[in-house]
């Protein structure tokens, strides 16, 4: 399947990076716009309480779930912004590792933000995002 989303890389600016700098869709493409993917059991309740690695998984798997109820899936996302309820980077890099691992190659632009408070009651990590499709 042709895929809308194209990566930009940007030479001029550092590798050091875990992602694109830019991204881009043609004007054909149907855009997604996500909701903030949050760490939310079926029942509610918040998943792993105190854990940011878990709290991330849990946040791309609710993802991937809007995500396939759009039609689309993490390959078509054009950017994220991930937001961690700390004020310590070792914890938001926790919560970034895996995000970036579940895209894999498909290293969208990000944004990575600290907060002070997320929505829901021991909410640690939610992932906004944007996709773009092309409808055969």
């Amino acid at each position: 399947m042709a895929r809308a989303v194209t990566l930009i890389r940007c030479t001029s600016l550092s590798d050091v990076a875990e992602y694109a700098y830019a991204a881009t869709a043609p004007a054909e493409s149907r855009l997604i716009f996500l909701a903030g993917a949050c760490p939310l059991n079926d029942d509610g309740s918040t998943a792993a309480i105190g854990d940011y690695a878990g709290q991330a998984a849990k946040s791309v798997e609710n993802m991937q779930a809007a995500l396939a109820a759009a039609g689309a899936s993490l390959q078509d996302v054009i950017s994220t912004r991930v937001l961690v309820a700390s004020t310590r980077r070792e914890d938001l890099v926790t919560a970034w590792e895996v995000v970036r691992d579940s895209f894999a190659d498909h290293d969208v632009p990000s944004t990575l933000m600290g907060v002070t408070v997320l929505g829901y009651k021991d909410q640690l990590v939610e992932i906004e995002a944007v996709a773009a499709v092309l409808d055969s």
